[in-house]
């Protein structure tokens, strides 16, 4: 029987770094539109849902879902593997793909070659980027995590460090060691058990920035869908094309530093 493929795209009004951007306007779409247009060409999926959460603050992202059609889940502001775990049992997944709000070039060819990975190796967790100490060569903005329902189960019953549940994933491949398959693949078993595989491009494009977290971020996005006329079937790859061919559109945000696993939004352990 074909498994159930669920992608659950993550995205909430209180951002620490640019409060309501979900919902910022990029060439007449909301953030989170684009997002989840583009989500929904991946072939392998059967379902697309937003997740937000209970807070008065994300009252007018549940009304806009609704208006707009798009199928929306509550759940907590900052236990999101929680959130990621209820979506999923509400919807039945056997695969869960996360997906997150602030990236509005997220392309549906790298979410379908990571989901195609998950199932044809039978991997626990498959990703297309892993935080440092790993590397990535996939540009920050276009990253893709999947994994099977019966392991977010069991990391949602036990994972219980702050990073853990606000950041989702980290508890299955936290300590793995990953060993070179091929240009393309890193495969490990991480200390908990669970087998890994980090997929890569052939070229190392991991420096390039295309997600949304500060006021210059948005401005970049902006700038790139204004230069496909405001269309969204574009490529990444017609991305990349873009910013070699104008290299100015890179020095928009060239200076935001990423966010890293260590960042906790210090608002969910305040009492």
């Amino acid at each position: 029987m074909k498994p159930k493929i669920v992608a659950i795209i993550q995205g909430r009004m209180s951002s620490s770094r640019l409060p309501g951007k979900i919902l910022a306007d990029i060439a007449g779409q909301p953030m989170l539109t684009r997002v989840y247009t583009r989500t929904s060409r991946a072939t392998t999926l059967d379902e697309v849902i937003f997740a937000t959460t209970t807070d008065a603050s994300d009252d007018p992202v549940a009304e806009y879902c609704d208006f707009s059609g798009i199928p929306c889940t509550r759940g907590s502001l900052f236990d999101v593997l929680d959130r990621y775990y209820q979506t999923a049992l509400q919807a039945k997944a056997d695969v869960v793909v996360r997906i997150t709000a602030d990236c509005p070039v997220i392309d549906p060819e790298l979410i379908d070659d990571v989901v195609n990975a998950l199932l044809e190796d039978e991997y626990d967790f498959v990703c297309n980027r892993l935080p440092p100490p790993w590397t990535r060569t996939y540009p920050i903005g276009l990253d893709v995590e999947a994994c099977t329902f019966k392991v977010l189960k069991k990391a949602w019953k036990e994972a219980k460090e702050p990073q853990h549940r606000e950041h989702a994933m980290p508890y299955f491949y936290e300590g793995v060691q990953l060993t070179r398959q091929s240009r393309t693949l890193e495969t490990g078993t991480s200390p908990r058990g669970f087998n890994i595989a980090l997929l890569h491009h052939t070229t190392d494009f991991g420096d390039y920035r295309w997600t949304v977290d500060t006021a210059e971020d948005l401005e970049f996005m902006r700038q790139v869908y204004a230069r496909f006329d405001g269309r969204d079937d574009f490529t990444w790859k017609e991305v990349l094309d873009l910013v070699h061919d104008n290299p100015e559109l890179a020095k928009i945000n060239e200076g935001v530093q990423h966010k890293t696993l260590k960042d906790i939004d210090t608002r969910a352990t305040k009492k």
